[in-house]
Order: structure tokens, then C-alpha cells, then sequence
């Protein structure tokens, strides 16, 4: 079964209402005529506002839309509800609360049992830093610090890289110390998809918008999107 996840640079439904060309990506990857899609908002506190403008984006016409909050009671299994996914999003936030709390509720095994039978897994910032074995973040204090990620993916993963001051300066500074791994680098407005072990794949929601594979002692690598 293929596995898949798309990691997002920026933008999506949390930056503009409605569905859109990474949604519809995401959508398209499942088999289902009404995917299950479930709502992971850690990152931010399990904030009221993202958890309602994700309802408004996923209605039950189109998916069958649920969230899972780690900040108050769950009476769910989360196991249990994970696997049975069709897709599952984490939204942005902190990169570093967001796997402290997962670690605490046992996330990281279930996340990656349910990418394993086939559920596509995706996530902006936060929550596309957090399916990678390292990413750049600014959510431990003043400039970019490295952060872990769950490691189902080789490499890091670098999110708003057209539009944070200095972050791609950082990254180039911090893959050059040996402190980041090869780092893909993904703007507001773009995602990668990556399959198994297949390139990563470049979807646009923003023209204009790409992503670079970064790595130490060699230029950046463009990433073109599919002809």
C-alpha cells in the first residue's frame, strides 16, 4: 500500500476559506467518495478559531469531518479513531509543543501505524515539520532553532521559506554546522508530496510559489512542479 504524505509550506483552508489546489491534492490521494478527515490542532492550543474554519472548509457534502483536542477530555479512542482515517491534518503552531503533547498522549506510534496502512497524512508549518526527522522553527524563542520532528521522513523540512525574514539564512547557516540535515525548504502557497520513496512532488496553490531541497556543500536543488 502506498504511503503518503503532504507537508505544506504555508497557506491552505487555515489562510483561505474554502477548498483549494492543496486540498483538493489531498482529497484526490484517498480512494473514498467521502474521505474521513481528521483534524489534529495541537500545535495551536486546540484553538477554537482553526477548529471551526476546518468545518467550514471540510463540510459533510464533500468529507466526514472530525478533530481530535488533546487540551481537554477526549472520550475517543485516539487509536482507534486515527486508523480509521482516510486523511489525517495537523495544523500550525508550535513545532515544539506540538511533539511534547503528542509524546505524552503516545501519538508518534499511532501517527505512523496509520501512515503505514495507507492513511495520507499532511500538515501546514508545525504540522509539516512534524512528520520529518528535524525541522526549523521559530517556536522556541528569538530567531530559528532546530526542532525534532517524528522521523517517519528522512531530512528536515523548513515552512514559510519566502515569507520569514532571515529563516532560509539560518537554515543555510545551521545545515552548514552540521545542526539541520538536507532540509527541504517549502514557501507560503506550496507543498511537497512525497510517496514512499519517490522525489518529492511540488504542488502549487500560488504561482510563484516552489520549494528548494537544501544540503551541505552543494547548491540549492529547484524543485519543478509535474509537467
Amino acid at each position: 500500500m502506498s504511503r503518503h504524505i503532504v507537508a505544506c509550506g504555508g497557506g491552505g483552508w487555515s489562510s483561505q476559506p474554502g477548498i483549494g489546489p492543496l486540498e483538493r491534492h489531498i482529497l484526490g490521494l484517498t480512494t473514498a467518495q467521502r474521505p474521513r478527515v481528521c483534524l489534529l490542532p495541537t500545535a495551536s492550543g486546540d484553538s477554537d478559531w482553526l477548529v471551526a474554519r476546518f468545518y467550514e472548509t471540510f463540510t459533510p457534502d464533500r468529507c466526514e469531518a472530525s478533530h481530535l483536542p488533546l487540551f481537554r477530555s477526549h472520550p475517543r479512542s485516539l487509536a482507534e479513531h486515527l486508523l480509521a482515517q482516510d486523511v489525517i491534518y495537523v495544523g500550525g503552531g508550535s513545532s515544539a509543543n506540538l511533539i511534547a503533547i503528542w509524546e505524552v498522549h503516545g501519538l508518534g506510534p499511532m501517527l505512523r501505524a496509520a501512515w503505514e496502512r495507507g492513511v495520507v497524512l499532511s500538515g501546514v508549518s508545525a504540522g509539516a515539520i512534524c512528520w520529518f526527522e528535524a525541522g526549523l522553527t521559530n517556536s522556541l524563542g528569538p530567531g530559528f532553532s532546530p526542532v525534532a520532528g517524528l522521523g517517519l521522513l528522512a531530512g528536515g523540512f523548513c515552512p514559510h521559506a519566502d515569507s520569514d525574514p532571515g529563516r532560509l539564512v539560518a537554515l543555510r547557516s545551521l545545515i552548514d554546522a552540521g545542526r539541520m540535515p538536507a532540509t527541504l525548504a517549502v514557501d507560503d502557497g506550496a507543498a511537497v508530496h512525497l510517496e514512499d520513496g519517490a522525489a518529492p512532488r511540488l504542488i502549487i496553490e500560488t504561482e510563484g510559489r516552489g520549494a528548494r531541497l537544501m544540503r551541505p556543500g552543494a547548491p540549492d536543488e529547484v524543485l519543478t512542479p509535474p509537467a
